[in-house]
């Protein structure tokens, strides 16, 4: 099972850097680079605050293929 992530795609829409997201997640720009890599799967809080700041639903965010 494979979890993919829109995360760079909304936060390149809305014009933010990973820096800028990191602060508005509270959380670090590794853990943003971590993501948009895949290389790290968030707690559901995390899920649900990214979520929360795109104005989207969690299903648009992360999809398991």
């Amino acid at each position: 099972m494979v979890v993919r992530n829109s995360i760079q795609k909304y936060r390149l829409d809305q014009g933010l850097t990973q820096e800028e997201l990191a602060d508005r997640a509270g959380v670090t720009r590794q853990t943003i680079i971590a993501l948009e890599k895949g290389n790290y799967t968030p707690s559901v809080a995390l899920a649900l605050k990214l979520a929360k700041i795109f104005k989207c639903s969690v299903e648009d965010l992360f999809a398991v293929s």
